[in-house]
């Protein structure tokens, strides 16, 4: 899971992040929103960690406009700002979560499940939709139970279509993250990967959206 962090504090920010690397999460860590921006425009993450008081802003306009750009992207605020009213008015921004630091990182973390839970259908060991399931700690991908064999950037392609179910992803994120040094269009190499992860996996998941990208559609066409 891509996480961007989005923290000043740098004792805090760099706590924050090793923790939860070491619970197998992926960590983009911004200390300003024009960081935050620059991150979210050079790169799609599926969640995001939100403290409000930044030093070039407030976090809270960060977040209105997270929600008119990317109305699906979980936000958890992260903030001193303990009065009901600032709980309350950070809930009402369109944040999906909010915890009031200091925390413990084993409260972090399982909110941070939960909130994937919600969002993506993500348990922190496994993917599904429908009839396709992949454990992320052991790598393994099965359909109808059967186990399929995958090349790591076959792998890493359904995990990131996974982990975005219901939100198409464009070629040129999935170039840029998975294929070894961002292959570009010309190589038609994603097309290769794509249509080898589709003969193993089988028809109905994998949905291409012409000139933009794919998606897997947490519903199957009727």
């Amino acid at each position: 899971m891509k996480i961007l962090l989005i923290e000043d504090d740098l004792d805090l920010g760099n706590g924050v992040r090793i923790a939860l690397t070491d619970h197998g999460m992926d960590i983009v860590w911004a200390r300003n929103v024009e960081g935050a921006v620059r991150q979210l425009d050079e790169q799609p993450c599926d969640l995001v960690l939100l403290d409000l008081g930044l030093p070039d802003g407030d976090g809270l306009h960060l977040l209105t406009r997270l929600r008119r750009e990317q109305g699906d992207l979980p936000v958890l605020i992260l903030s001193a700002r303990d009065a009901l009213k600032d709980r309350l008015q950070g809930l009402d921004s369109g944040a999906d979560d909010y915890l009031v630091k200091p925390f413990e990182v084993a409260e972090l973390v399982s909110r941070i499940r939960a909130l994937a839970r919600r969002s993506y259908g993500f348990d922190g060991d496994t993917l599904a939709v429908r009839d396709l399931q992949l454990h992320v700690p052991t790598r393994r991908v099965s359909v109808q139970g059967r186990a399929v064999d995958l090349t790591a950037s076959e792998y890493d392609l359904l995990r990131l279509l996974m982990m975005r179910i219901d939100r198409i992803v464009t070629r040129r994120t999935l170039e840029e993250q998975v294929l070894p040094g961002g292959q570009s269009n010309a190589s038609n190499s994603l097309d290769v990967h794509m249509a080898n992860l589709r003969r193993k996996i089988g028809d109905g998941y994998v949905r291409t959206v012409r000139g933009v990208g794919y998606v897997i559609d947490q519903q199957g066409a009727a």
